[in-house]
């Protein structure tokens, strides 16, 4: 035991703890540290959040690992390790399963299900923080020494912690003086907006977030369709000093013309037919925080003019008002639209093109993100074990190349919805639950194109498709519908809301019509 602790001591403890380091690799050196120490097959650093616990450190997990959130009351070995100020062991008799079977890194790659596992919750000042996991493939890896040697280490791994979180709070401390010399409140510290990642991409983005956040600019989020921007508009929010107020979310696309005034805007009593009484519209609702005008490229050309207004004026005026009303409000727009093409081709506006892109900030697609796609992959695999029910559902290594080698024209989108069809086909061919349940590469079905392809038009019998008599109204009605649609998708480069006005139909009403139809 006490050369465990000294061990840890000499190599990492107190040298790591004097030198400034990313809190990341301080925590990683922890719990390589440890696995080696205590000849275990893997470690894991959790921090507790929202109800779950979130991996920040681990060593010896599958890649995927990382990206999932453990949520304590679908976990009773986590549970009891959180509420416990013991270090707590499960033998391998255990009938509580265990979070990381299948996820931990076996031999020859196979599923293999834990044997042992003792863990110990962190706290920082007397404040739960956390939990330290250590797990091993075989059994009775961990007895009373090993046991009595980690309750001796958890000093050191709540000091680890407490100096990354120091070093952090000082960070924080140095913003609030530089935004307090021009009149910013400094972010609030911890705030999570659910994006998950490692990359250096994603980390430049998360930086340029997190800095312009601080002001009060206007910011522009431009990129493909499923990368998240709703996510880092929200991150804009609560890093800003506007996080207690309140984030309306606005989306373009799906606002009909007839009523789009009304909902940005608002109205008074009698301005239009069934305006009962007066509505504040989603600039008013935003008072004090932050609209986010989603897909702000499909504003009608009328409705950009009076957007233009408010944000340079700083007030609205509800339809059928006499009188402006002052609202502060900060803008970020999102568009997957070149917006700079639109202002050329006169469907958008130039002058609201430069009010909305002081500080545009470009959202990089999946395939740009690396390994991202591992984590995110994790964390669906997470989410679909636990609404199906499902012991552990873990990716093999074949179906974790396939998902690097993968485009992703969809993006996280596009990964989300391929993970949870993948789970769906698994239980469809009879799989147990309660076993430790492999996704292969077959099943994730990536060949078949990315999932926005539309569907060809049905293929008639030969005999109906020469004889329209035979092949009657109603389906040659859906036909010329059907190919109207997917001239309209591509012409507008599937841009729904801008075949929606091709076609002269409510953006909403396309997607019903395409759905009948089959078109995707």
């Amino acid at each position: 035991m006490i050369e465990v602790e000294n061990t840890l001591i000499e190599h990492m403890g107190l040298a790591d703890l004097a030198v400034n380091l990313p809190r990341a690799v301080r925590w990683q050196r922890l719990v390589g540290q440890l696995k080696a120490q205590f000849a275990c097959d893997a470690v894991v650093l959790l921090q507790e959040e929202d109800g779950a616990l979130r991996p920040v450190a681990a060593e010896g997990l599958n890649r995927e690992a990382l990206g999932r959130a453990f949520e304590v009351a679908q976990h009773p070995r986590l549970s009891t390790i959180l509420l416990s100020r013991d270090v707590v062991h499960f033998e391998h008799a255990s009938t509580l399963p265990d979070p990381y079977d299948g996820l931990v890194e076996g031999m020859a790659g196979h599923p293999l299900p834990v044997h042992d596992c003792m863990g110990a919750s962190v706290h920082i000042d007397g404040r739960r923080w956390g939990v330290l996991t250590l797990d091993a493939l075989q059994t009775g890896a961990f007895g009373t020494s090993a046991r009595e040697a980690l309750k001796a280490c958890l000093p050191l791994v709540a000091a680890a912690v407490r100096v990354s979180l120091l070093e952090q709070e000082v960070q924080v401390l140095r913003q609030a003086r530089v935004t307090a010399s021009v009149g910013v409140d400094a972010p609030t510290p911890g705030t999570r907006t659910g994006i998950i990642g490692h990359s250096t991409a994603l980390q430049q983005v998360l930086h340029e977030v997190d800095v312009v956040a601080q002001s009060d600019l206007p910011v522009l989020l431009m990129g493909e369709t499923g990368t998240g921007k709703e996510l880092f508009a929200q991150r804009v929010h609560e890093r800003s000093a506007r996080a207690k107020g309140p984030m309306v979310h606005v989306n373009c696309a799906a606002l009909p013309e007839s009523l789009a005034e009304s909902e940005l805007f608002g109205h008074v009593r009698g301005a239009f037919s069934g305006a009962t009484t007066d509505r504040a519209g989603r600039f008013e609702a935003a008072r004090g925080g932050t609209i986010f005008l989603d897909e702000v490229g499909e504003l009608p050309l009328s409705i950009q003019a009076k957007l233009l207004r408010t944000l340079q004026n700083g007030e609205v005026q509800r339809l059928g008002a006499d009188k402006p009303v002052k609202v502060d409000v900060r803008a970020v727009a999102a568009t997957n639209r070149v917006l700079k093409d639109a202002v050329s081709q006169g469907v958008f506006r130039a002058d609201l093109y430069h009010r909305l892109s002081v500080y545009p900030i470009h959202v990089p697609p999946l395939r740009e993100r690396g390994d991202d796609v591992l984590l995110l992959a994790g964390h669906f695999l997470e989410v679909n074990r636990a609404r199906l029910g499902m012991r552990s559902l873990r990716l093999d290594a074949a179906a974790e190349a396939a998902l690097l080698r993968y485009s992703w024209p969809g993006n996280v989108r596009e990964l989300e919805h391929v993970m949870g069809r993948a789970a769906l086909k698994l239980l469809s061919r009879g799989v147990n639950r309660r076993d430790i349940v492999t996704l292969t590469e077959d099943l994730l079905d990536l060949e078949a194109g990315p999932l926005t392809s539309l569907r060809p038009a049905p293929v008639l019998p030969a005999e109906e498709a020469a004889d329209p008599i035979h092949r009657g109204l109603r389906a040659q009605v859906a036909q010329l519908e059907q190919q109207l649609v997917q001239q309209a998708l591509q012409a507008s480069k599937g841009n729904w809301a801008e075949a929606a006005r091709r076609l002269g139909i409510d953006a909403s009403n396309l997607h019903k019509l395409a759905r009948r139809l089959g078109v995707k």
